[in-house]
């Protein structure tokens, strides 16, 4: 990313706020809330991201692009930038004087915690100026927010889902706790609009998986969320081949047999991989080929995972399991179901939708299989787009209506609620004044609005300060937010 004046960082109309604000203004405060999902299934968004988004932004990216430089730098971009696009006379500059020569953020987050599965309605963070000189910072830092915002939550939102078949399914088939958390994984990478979409993608998704393609999450996630690869699980890749290996391979070789014993017997003997097999001929190579080799398989100190790319995904993998329990048997695990030898597994990626693995996991029970005898992938329209009622439905800042709004102000000492109600604007409607968020009696996120400095609550509220002044004050693990969206059970 070009390094950029972060107060540059803005919708053009953000640069003019300030000066129409009311006179003597001292505070004001925004909320980040859901207004409404355009997902039948969705009726709560994943809190996540925020952490990542004031390290990387209001910590480091402003000390490094603002506060580190000299002011006329600083003033001098600023200026010149706006002249040019907005006019000299359209706005004026001293405030970002004023916001250098203080020398931190003025401001003030309180939060949920990350993990929790927010209705919507509810809002997720509250963001205020803590010095009365800046009650126009808030609003002006909302383009930035919005949009780093949405797109970690929805994909936090979608490996919660994706998690919560694998919990249902496996259930009623499977009966080893360990393997849920990698029942699935994310092929989304190369797919993704850029890198820091793929990784902040994956870290959603790495809430309910520890499986992903995307090697970058790892230093993501020990950066920005308290974890270490080195001392507990962050997330995990797959040893796998592609297909300009496979190709490659039979060009030289004249076949695919002679690769595959290779992998088994040479390159992988203690190691679990995956292969990719329709190059040319899938079923060929699950009914000839690796009849063949069979020993060379059970002879193998891991697991060698029969992977299909194309046809008919359901088809395939459920068909796979079924020929590979006719080749190489297995066990019956203790809630009745097929387990396969060890040795051989099915698997396949990318092309997994919420439908599609509720039919796959569908049909293996039906037909007495454990739903763990496949390894699954979720690719990249699944990250953006999910299918509804036959209608495709992409995923965007909308999809949860996800904004920023202002609630309430204080001027010349005085707290005034503010808000907004358009006529004919339905969800559009905003809260009122302070906010307060809690849990009803039936453990659900509610929240209470109308609020002023003077009877807001002063205990109890989920809305607890993670960042003030230029420092986090409160930090969450990956650990403790998996916890927290998984109910203890990751």
């Amino acid at each position: 990313m070009v390094n950029t004046n972060p107060m540059l960082l803005i919708d053009f109309y953000k640069a003019v706020h300030s000066d129409m604000l009311p006179e003597k203004i001292e505070k004001s405060v925004s909320y980040f809330t859901p207004r409404m999902s355009r997902v039948k299934m969705w009726d709560e968004v994943v809190m996540f991201g925020l952490q990542a988004f004031v390290k990387t932004y209001l910590i480091e990216y402003f000390h490094d692009n603002f506060f580190a430089l000299p002011l006329d730098k600083v003033v001098g971009e600023y200026e010149r930038i706006l002249n040019a696009s907005l006019g000299k006379n359209a706005f004026k500059s001293e405030k970002i004087v004023k916001l250098h020569q203080l020398g931190y953020l003025p401001i003030e987050i309180k939060a949920i915690a990350e993990g929790t599965k927010v209705p919507m309605h509810v809002p997720m963070f509250e963001i205020t100026n803590t010095h009365p000189d800046f009650a126009w910072l808030p609003q002006a830092l909302e383009s930035l927010i919005s949009a780093e915002m949405w797109h970690p939550m929805l994909s936090a939102t979608v490996g919660a889902a994706y998690r919560k078949i694998v919990n249902h399914y496996y259930d009623i088939s499977v009966d080893d706790e360990i393997s849920r958390a990698r029942a699935l994984g994310d092929f989304s990478f190369r797919g993704q609009e850029c890198l820091q979409s793929a990784v902040k993608s994956s870290a959603g998704w790495c809430l309910s998986f520890l499986n992903t393609a995307t090697v970058p999450v790892i230093p993501f996630l020990e950066q920005m969320y308290l974890c270490d690869c080195e001392k507990e699980p962050v997330a995990f890749g797959a040893v796998s081949t592609e297909h300009s290996v496979m190709c490659s391979n039979y060009a030289v070789d004249g076949d695919e047999e002679t690769l595959l014993k290779r992998l088994l017997r040479e390159v992988y003997p203690d190691t679990s991989f995956s292969a990719v097999l329709d190059s040319y001929d899938y079923w060929n190579v699950i009914d000839v080929i690796l009849p063949r080799i069979k020993e060379d398989i059970l002879a193998h100190n891991g697991c060698m995972l029969m992977r299909g790319d194309s046809g008919d995904c359901v088809e395939v993998v459920t068909k796979t399991v079924f020929k590979l329990w006719d080749q190489f048997g297995g066990t019956i695990n203790a809630k009745g179901y097929k387990v396969l030898d060890p040795h051989v597994k099915a698997i396949y990626g990318d092309s997994i939708t919420i439908q599609r693995c509720r039919q796959i996991y569908e049909i293996l029970i039906k037909n007495g299989f454990a739903c763990s005898n496949v390894s699954l992938g979720v690719g990249s329209f699944s990250m953006q787009c999910v299918e509804e009622d036959g209608e495709l439905k992409p995923f965007t800042r909308d999809t949860f209506s996800s904004c920023i709004k202002a609630t309430y102000c204080e001027v010349d000492g005085k707290p005034i609620p503010i808000f907004k109600n358009p006529k004919d604007g339905g969800f559009k409607k905003s809260q009122k004044g302070l906010c307060y968020v809690y849990r009803d009696e039936n453990g659900k996120l509610a929240f209470r609005d109308g609020y002023t400095k003077d009877d807001l609550p002063k205990e109890g509220n989920l809305l607890e300060t993670v960042f003030k002044d230029g420092k986090m004050i409160k930090e969450q693990s990956l650990a403790q937010i998996r916890q927290r969206l998984n109910d203890g059970k990751f």
